[in-house]
């Protein structure tokens, strides 16, 4: 027979079926080295309140050794040493503890936190009390403020006996029934576990490339210049008049090529940039390699601007109607993001953003301005034609006009004077309209880029205040899976038709149900959307063990598994941990196959550098309810039967409150 002890195997199993996972930034749980005892104090009472009583338990204790001591931080004490343990599961020197500070409770000062302490040791001392003598004790445990009385219910909840729990149970029931769904659980729970979004970035300006056209601009000009000035010399010695006519015509029709043509070239310098440094070129190579981080970004381009469709569209027809818009936002935020670390679920905010903007311009009828905001107009391209034809035209006048009176020297030297001048004045031209294209397209990125940054940087803050206002806190997320088991425990009483009195103990193991999702705010244990609750019930007549899956987003309750077992059929219990998936626990019965259920799975990964791994590993076990849950079954494993008349109350050490 195995005893229950822990074995390790490091295969890396699966952890197929969890769909996100986050940690949040926070420093609730965590204190100074130099902290003061109140300070820790504090900290140990915010564990104990979010389920989390291992690391409560060391808090306080730390905060009471350095001097910080009265019934409010010893209430606190006891419920963190008696929180989700059984009174057998206590030590000798823990008995002491308590009996020692159970001797304090008369030094205290009067008030609500002594009663409520001097209380807790009298449950503790009703273990072996005949059940006729607890009225009194129950009387003043109801007289209590709601908060303390529910405070030491829940908390001692394993220690109570079955007589004690009988009598406070239906008003229990009530309780955690009206605050089940209290505080919008259904409508806040999922941010909870909505990863944390990462920061706005926008594509910044392309580097500017109109140095090289700067640096080749003087020497083209000063060539055209002198070519330009011996063809109109040669023209002035043979026709002045007619040269003077001839240079204006040029002129005008030079200008005004230049003057119209600038938009034109412009508008082709941006199409020819746009298809050689696309923003998205690197991320489409990619893609088309198996970049799994772009497919990701594209398909939730796809399903937000799915389903922010304006009205007048049906999703497809949306879809095809901006597949060019969207492939190049999706090209940007995959280039913009793509890091090791960073999931398309903490940029899914920007991608809903874009998706809402672009509907929002299409609404405004500005969807496709950027698309055609540097066309050039039509007139102005016939403007740039005609000087350009106009000044063509000119040239040939003006070497009429040379040949008409000059010789055959001067008229070759003026053909070639012609070819000079429009090959220098063409890449004079070229140079200058590259260089003002170059800088009007960084001014015109620069301002966009700021633009655009500036518009995610709010949209950012909506979105981050929006989640921080929602999401529940770690209190709120214990109270409501605490409402859950209790219900759950409830359900079982009623289905077996159980009191607690038929009941010698109990013990709910919780484990995640996948596909789940999951998350923790930053010391603390992780929460899940979807759980497997596991519920032992413990009667004379041996095992009844049910497992029900919740969706803890809206507590609606899945599939349900009953079995009931003798307990010389718990033959072994062995805890298996997988160095990169969690932690096992696998029962084996004589009459029927092991069953392995996977308790918790591997969160090395996602500790932060103030993180123990060894410490974070406890305190998500003890959340789990595994510490309680292995204890029992081991012990039942090991005895059977005579481990239950072992832990009786009317076998233990008595607990005498001291004097």
């Amino acid at each position: 027979m195995n005893d229950g002890n822990f074995t390790h195997n490091a295969a890396e199993d699966s952890t197929v079926g969890i769909q996100a996972e986050t940690v949040h930034n926070s420093n609730v749980y965590f204190v100074h080295p130099d902290a003061s005892p109140q300070e820790k104090y504090k900290v140990g009472v915010r564990f104990l309140a979010d389920g989390v009583p291992s690391r409560a338990r060391d808090m306080i204790s730390d905060a009471i050794a350095h001097g910080y001591d009265n019934a409010e931080v010893r209430f606190h004490w006891v419920l963190s040493m008696l929180s989700a343990r059984a009174y057998h599961e206590l030590s000798s020197e823990e008995l002491q503890r308590l009996r020692h500070a159970s001797g304090l409770v008369g030094a205290y000062a009067e008030g609500e936190w002594k009663d409520a302490l001097r209380i807790a040791f009298e449950l503790l001392a009703m273990l072996s009390t005949a059940s006729g003598e607890t009225d009194r004790v129950l009387e003043r445990l109801r007289a209590l403020s709601p908060h303390h009385r529910d405070a030491i219910l829940h908390h001692l909840d394993h220690v109570l006996t079955g007589g004690l729990k009988d009598s406070l149970w239906v008003e229990n029931r009530e309780r955690v029934e009206a605050a089940r769904f209290s505080n919008g659980r259904t409508q806040r729970v999922w941010a909870y576990f909505e990863p944390e979004p990462i920061g706005p970035r926008a594509m910044p300006p392309r580097p500017s490339t109109a140095a090289a056209a700067q640096a080749a601009l003087p020497v083209r000009v000063g060539l055209f210049v002198v070519v330009t000035a011996v063809l109109w010399v040669l023209a002035l010695v043979t026709d002045p008049t007619a040269a003077v006519v001839e240079l204006l015509v040029a002129l005008g029709a030079g200008l005004t090529a230049a003057r119209f043509g600038r938009p034109w070239w412009y508008e082709n310098h941006q199409t020819e940039v746009r298809e050689r440094e696309s923003p998205g070129q690197d991320a489409s190579e990619s893609a088309a390699a198996g970049d799994g981080f772009t497919r990701n970004v594209r398909h939730s381009f796809s399903h937000y601007f799915s389903v922010r469709a304006p009205h007048e569209f049906t999703p497809r027809a949306w879809l095809d109607h901006t597949a060019g818009i969207r492939e190049s936002l999706a090209a940007e935020i995959a280039l913009l993001y793509r890091e090791s670390r960073v999931t398309v679920d903490r940029v899914n905010w920007l991608i809903r953003y874009l998706a809402e903007d672009a509907r929002n311009r299409h609404h405004d009828g500005t969807l496709f301005d950027r698309r055609h905001q540097h066309e050039a107009p039509g007139a102005a391209k016939a403007l740039c034609v005609g000087g350009l034809v106009l000044l063509g035209l000119t040239a040939v006048a003006v070497l009429r006009t040379v040949a008409s009176g000059a010789g055959a020297t001067q008229t070759l030297l003026a053909a070639l004077a012609v070819v000079g001048a429009v090959w220098s004045g063409r890449a004079a031209a070229a140079s200058w309209l590259a260089a003002g294209a170059e800088e009007r397209r960084l001014t015109e990125e620069t301002g966009e880029y700021h633009e655009r940054l500036a518009e995610r940087q709010l949209a950012y803050r909506n979105w981050k205040s929006f989640l921080d206002a929602t999401r529940p806190s770690e209190l709120e997320m214990e109270t409501w899976l605490t409402c859950d088991k209790t219900l759950f425990v409830d359900e079982a009483l009623r289905h077996y038709q159980l009191t607690w009195r038929d009941l010698i103990t109990h013990t709910i193991l919780m484990a995640p149900a996948r596909p789940y999702k999951r998350g923790r705010v930053k010391g603390g244990p992780w929460r899940y959307s979807r759980y497997s609750f596991r519920l032992f019930l413990v009667t004379q007549d041996g095992i009844r063990e049910i497992s029900k899956e919740f969706d803890f987003t809206n507590a609606k309750r899945g599939n349900e598994q009953r079995s009931n077992y003798r307990f010389d059929a718990l033959s072994s219990v062995q805890v298996t941990e997988h160095t990169r998936a969690g932690y096992d626990l696998e029962l084996v019965l004589t009459n029927g196959p092991a069953r392995s259920i996977r308790v918790k799975d591997a969160d090395t990964h996602q500790l932060t550098p103030e993180e123990n791994p060894q410490d974070i590993a406890e305190i998500n076990l003890n959340a789990a309810g595994f510490i309680h849950a292995f204890r029992l079954l081991e012990g039942i494993a090991a005895d059977g039967k005579g481990w239950i008349e072992r832990i009786k109350p009317t076998n233990l050490p008595p607990f005498r409150v001291a004097d």
